[in-house]
C-alpha cells in the first residue's frame, strides 16, 4: 500500500466527467455551437480534465501525452523491464491522453510512481480497431500475476459521442454497443474487470444528441470505487 496519498479512484473518475462536461459547456458558449464538440481536438478535452483533476485534494501529478515506455519505467516493479514487456506483450511505441503520478518529493528524475492511465477521446461514435486498440493497449499495460508488479490500478477510457438529427442509429444504442465490445475485450485478460458510466443522453430539437462515456477498466487486486 502507497504511503503517499492518493485520491480516491471514484473522486478521479467524476473529475473526468466534469472536465468532459466543462469542455462541452466551453465549447458552446465560445462557439455558439449546441453540439459538435467533436470538431475539437482530443487535447481540448484532456485539459479540461487535467484542471478538474488539478481542484481534487491530494493532487496527483498529471501529464499529458506521456510515452508507454516512460509509463513503464514508472510503474514496472523492475523499471528496467519495460523493453522486454513491451516486446513480450507485443505492444508498440505509443503515447497516452493523461497519465496520474504520486506526488512526492523526488530524490531523482527517475522515481516517479504511475497510477492511473487515460485514453480521451473526441467524436467516438461507432466501434473501430483505433479505440479497441485503446482498451487492449492499457489492458496489457494492467494484466499481470502479482499486484506489486506494477503500481498500475486502473485506466480510463473517456469520450465524446455526437450526433446529427439525421442519424439512423440513435446514441442508446451505440454506447450500448461500445460497451458490449469493450466488454469483451477486456473479458480476455486475467485480473481485470470493468464497468461503465454513460452519462444523460442530451437531445437538442432538430438538431442532434450528444452525450458522455466513461469506461473504467481496473486490477481485481485493488478495487477502490466507494
Amino acid at each position: 500500500m502507497s504511503i503517499n496519498p492518493f485520491p480516491k479512484q471514484k473522486d478521479i473518475v467524476q473529475a473526468v466527467i466534469n472536465g468532459m462536461k466543462k469542455a462541452k459547456d466551453n465549447y458552446t458558449m465560445w462557439t455558439r455551437d449546441e453540439l459538435y464538440l467533436s470538431n475539437e481536438t482530443d487535447n481540448f478535452l484532456s485539459i479540461h480534465i487535467a484542471q478538474e483533476i488539478a481542484k481534487l485534494d491530494n493532487t496527483p501529478e498529471i501529464f499529458l501525452d506521456a510515452t508507454i515506455s516512460d509509463i513503464l519505467k514508472c510503474s514496472l516493479k523492475k523499471r528496467h523491464s519495460f523493453q522486454s514487456f513491451m516486446k513480450k506483450k507485443s505492444i508498440s511505441a505509443d503515447i497516452l491522453s493523461l497519465t496520474l503520478d504520486e506526488r512526492f518529493e523526488h530524490e531523482t528524475h527517475n522515481d516517479s510512481i504511475s497510477r492511473v492511465i487515460m485514453s480521451i477521446k473526441n467524436g467516438l461514435r461507432n466501434i473501430q480497431d483505433e479505440y479497441t486498440n485503446e482498451i487492449i493497449k492499457m489492458c496489457k499495460m494492467l494484466e499481470r500475476d502479482k499486484k506489486d508488479d506494477s503500481s498500475l490500478d486502473y485506466a480510463i477510457f473517456a469520450f465524446y459521442l455526437d450526433l446529427s438529427n439525421t442519424a439512423r442509429k440513435k446514441t442508446k444504442k451505440r454506447m450500448n454497443e461500445i460497451q458490449l465490445s469493450f466488454d469483451n475485450t477486456v473479458k480476455k485478460y486475467k485480473n481485470l474487470s470493468s464497468y461503465f458510466i454513460c452519462e444523460d443522453i442530451n437531445i437538442i430539437k432538430n438538431v442532434g444528441e450528444f452525450s458522455i462515456g466513461t469506461y473504467i477498466i481496473e486490477t481485481n487486486f485493488n478495487k477502490d470505487i466507494s
